[in-house]
């Protein structure tokens, strides 16, 4: 997606460590009639496909994916990294690593909002290493439901998370796909 390459290029920065902060226009602020044309890009490569729910990870992907679904004309779920007095009820529960933060943390989804009836589709703001999806993944799996595909709006094509997912024939579409990355280059794919 051309026009996201062009706001990464022009606004994203690179900090130590392979870290892209893109937090001008994506995931601290978001730039809304951006995130509405990834919203369409998304609809646009998932058209084929039966979707009954939009599953994302706390806290980066919800504006992601509320965006999203509004094209697909479904409630969005997601899994929270950690439990309050108002969850109640069976839950699914996973294990996820993130990248960024250099942390481990139990994400859990209440039970009564995925099913086996469900034909979801995955939406987050990043994939590197893949833990996150992988994670949700597990949670679909659990649930008896359907992965319909994953949509992730910037990859780290250098990092494995990529190839796993595709190796596990899930339709993985990632809107703007990084090389290599230093500290003031970044090369698309």
């Amino acid at each position: 997606m051309e026009l996201l390459k062009q706001r990464i290029l022009k606004d994203g920065t690179v900090k130590p460590g392979n870290v892209l902060k893109v937090d001008s226009f994506l995931n601290h602020q978001m730039d809304i009639p951006l995130i509405n044309e990834i919203g369409k890009e998304f609809k646009r490569r998932f058209a084929d496909k039966e979707i009954t729910k939009i599953l994302t990870i706390e806290a980066s992907g919800i504006g992601i994916a509320c965006i999203t679904a509004q094209y697909f004309n479904v409630p969005v779920v997601f899994a929270k990294k950690s439990h309050s007095i108002n969850l109640d009820g069976e839950m699914y529960m996973t294990t996820v690593e993130s990248f960024t933060h250099k942390n481990v943390s139990n994400v859990i989804l209440a039970k009564r909002y995925l099913t086996s009836d469900d034909h979801v589709l995955l939406i987050d703001d990043f994939l590197a290493n893949g833990c996150a999806l992988l994670g949700l993944i597990d949670i679909v799996k659990e649930a008896g439901a359907t992965v319909e595909g994953a949509g992730i709006v910037i990859e780290k094509g250098f990092q494995s998370g990529g190839q796993t997912i595709r190796d596990m024939g899930i339709q993985l579409e990632s809107l703007a796909i990084i090389d290599s990355m230093d500290d003031t280059t970044v090369t698309f794919r």
